[in-house]
């Protein structure tokens, strides 16, 4: 099975997917911005191998962060799930924009990088302006998995876009199925 590590796994779409993965039989490498959100995920995911600490708003401490998950050798995926929303220009480029790209610059290099986009990149700009937006740090990610997939052809790189899930962000209505978005990504396999 695969070694994976998710960003953002202590609650949402990289919780869900990491208890997915799990259950597919994945080794998983679970993230969080605190200790405290740290063990709530361990719980939250029996079956994750480990939990990375730090708070992607930091550049010091992505640069650590990618320190310790180099030391559990190459992961056959990362997926870059961190990721803010309604917060201040600084938050949404450090941790949307910066720590993905610094993560991939300093990681060793996986057979598969997977970036959580958006549909909201279609309305998102390449230039940083004084108001940046969520859609623009989405449209980074998916630029920055176009940028990899021409550079590494070795590594599977992509931006993918989860559809509206159930998540505390899109709330217990939304209509899509993780199980299936994993499966379109090449994750798990998928029965309907």
């Amino acid at each position: 099975m695969a070694k994976i590590f998710i960003t953002g796994s202590a609650d949402g779409l990289g919780q869900l997917a990491a208890k997915e993965l799990v259950k597919h039989g994945h080794e998983v490498v679970l993230h969080a911005r605190n200790e405290k959100r740290g063990q709530e995920a361990l719980k939250q995911v029996p079956g994750a191998k480990d939990m990375m600490i730090a708070d992607l708003s930091d550049i010091d401490e992505i640069k650590v962060l990618a320190e310790k998950a180099n030391a559990f050798g190459v992961f056959d995926a990362v997926i870059h799930n961190a990721g803010v929303y309604q917060t201040s220009a600084r938050q949404l480029l450090y941790v949307n924009t910066l720590a993905p790209y610094i993560l991939t610059g300093l990681m060793h290099r996986p057979k598969r990088l997977i970036y959580l986009g958006s549909g909201m990149h279609l309305s998102g700009h390449p230039q940083w302006t004084e108001k940046p937006s969520y859609s623009n740090t989405k449209l980074h990610m998916l630029m920055l998995a176009k940028a990899l997939a021409r550079k590494w052809p070795e590594v599977y790189a992509n931006a993918v876009d989860p559809g509206w899930v159930p998540t505390r962000m899109g709330g217990a209505g939304a209509p899509d199925d993780l199980g299936k978005r994993l499966s379109d990504a090449g994750l798990v396999s998928h029965k309907q």
